[in-house]
């Protein structure tokens, strides 16, 4: 072999240099560098000259050492003296090749070709013949994205907007964390129609136990078991922007009442009461009398009188104590009660259900409204709660008005009117069993005027002969 010179050897590709060292019979020279590789060529060349001992022939050359597999870019030499193992069978690659489609056919991204048969990228038909991104039915033009934009709006506006929009009215009870509920069910009791309300909405709109309340609702999301109000809309049937904020409605003044309520209606117990206990726009009137004179009677009749008047009229009834038989009269005629509860329930129960009327009737009342309660009855609510629940009517001048109408065993004190009940006429089966002696209307002339007032007196002086 000719002696090279190292700027020839410089010149030649790393395969040429290999070629060479492996002629020479350099050790390892597959892992040299090639300006190593150069020096340990030349260094060989100039042992003896063209070293013909150490120069074998083409049929002499070593076998090129075979690279390991698993190795990577790395080969070792057989060692001189020791035979060379022999290679792995190439049969052993062939069961990964046919396992390669089975991997492919399970969702996975396997190789579908041997490394050594790997074409040019560019020429792979996965990669070149692949439309263009703009164009990939699984991109911006995929049918079902399409399609699931289209639905969204439709679901945006089906059944969710609906619910949405619902609108509902209800009477307000609160909680004692501050938030409280619209109470939708029949007789101001709870059922899984109610609605709640944010204990922001209830100090925005200054709520109490009582109000009425309107508005649209959202359906409960999924941590929550009920519809919640989007927006108070509507407080006591007025709209809620143009309800004010007043005083205190204890601190309102109150003047006796001058409008009284003109029932023109053919029931002679409602006639005889109209006549000659005249009842006006916040009035205090107590229906007294023993048991069975038809104190319960009386007031039912007044409270579907007094439903009839005006549209704009605020009629609550609430039963606290009264008998089964007649909550089921009430509940089949209007006005419906906001609470009905039998004389088996607690007196705290019934007290509750009381104020919660009478909070009602203040708040339309302290806005501009006319509101009348009618409650049947005091006798098993506790003394404090009753007297508050009387003392609650008057007449705002120049405003709204609250009027209170209920039964009792005996008056209360305080009131602007008594009908008294006579349990001797009632016996005799006298109906109305009104004991004129013992009713009044303070002030009668300012509802009926003088001349009314002179025949009201006419009448009592008559049943007193």
């Amino acid at each position: 072999m000719p002696v090279l010179e190292r700027s020839a050897l410089a010149d030649s590709p790393l395969a040429d240099l290999h070629a060479i060292a492996s002629e020479l019979g350099i050790d390892g020279f597959r892992r040299l560098r090639k300006e190593d590789l150069i020096d340990a060529i030349v260094a060989r060349q100039s042992g003896n000259g063209a070293a013909p001992e150490e120069t074998a022939s083409d049929d002499e050359a070593p076998a090129r050492p075979r690279r390991r597999r698993g190795g990577r870019g790395r080969s070792r030499e057989t060692p001189e003296g020791e035979e060379e193992p022999a290679a792995k069978p190439e049969v052993a690659a062939e069961p990964a090749a046919a396992e390669r489609p089975a991997r492919r056919e399970r969702g996975g991204r396997g190789r579908d070709r041997d490394r050594g048969d790997r074409g040019d990228r560019g020429d792979r038909p996965d990669r070149g013949d692949r439309p263009d991104r703009g164009d990939r039915p699984d991109r911006g033009d995929r049918p079902d994205r399409a399609a699931r934009a289209e639905r969204k709006p439709e679901r945006d506006g089906g059944a969710d907007r609906e619910e949405r929009d619902r609108m509902v009215e209800g009477v307000v009870e609160l909680a004692e964390n501050g938030s409280g509920f619209l109470r939708l069910g029949k007789g101001g009791k709870p059922s899984d129609d109610d609605v709640y309300v944010s204990a922001a909405q209830v100090r925005r709109c200054e709520l109490v136990d009582g109000d009425r309340v309107g508005g649209p609702v959202r359906p409960p999301r999924r941590s929550e078991r009920f519809p919640s109000l989007v927006r108070v809309e509507a407080i006591n049937g007025r709209p809620a922007e143009e309800v004010s904020e007043g005083v205190r409605f204890d601190e309102l003044p109150a003047a006796f009442p001058t409008e009284r309520f003109a029932f023109g209606t053919d029931d002679e117990t409602v006639q005889v009461v109209e006549f000659l206990t005249p009842i006006g726009r916040g009035s205090r009137v107590t229906i007294a009398g023993a048991a069975h004179t038809g104190k319960s009677e009386t007031l039912r009749r007044l409270a579907a009188a007094v439903a009839a008047l005006d549209e704009e009229l605020e009629t609550v009834v609430v039963l606290a104590g009264a008998r089964p038989e007649e909550i089921a009269e009430w509940n089949a005629n209007p006005p419906v009660p906001v609470a009905a509860l039998s004389f088996a329930a607690s007196a705290d129960a019934q007290g509750q259900a009381v104020e919660r009327a009478i909070d009602q009737g203040k708040r339309v009342a302290a806005r501009g409204g006319h509101a009348v309660v009618l409650i049947d009855t005091l006798d098993d609510v506790a003394k404090g709660t009753a007297r508050k629940a009387l003392a609650a009517a008057r007449n705002i001048p120049g405003a709204g008005s609250l009027t209170v109408i209920a039964t009792a065993s005996a008056p209360l004190g305080g009131e602007t009117t008594v009908v008294a009940l006579d349990a001797r006429l009632a016996g005799a089966r006298q109906f109305p069993a009104i004991d004129l002696l013992a009713s009044r209307t303070l002030r009668p002339e300012l509802l009926v005027g003088e001349a009314g007032a002179a025949a009201i007196a006419e009448a009592v002086s008559e049943q007193a002969e």
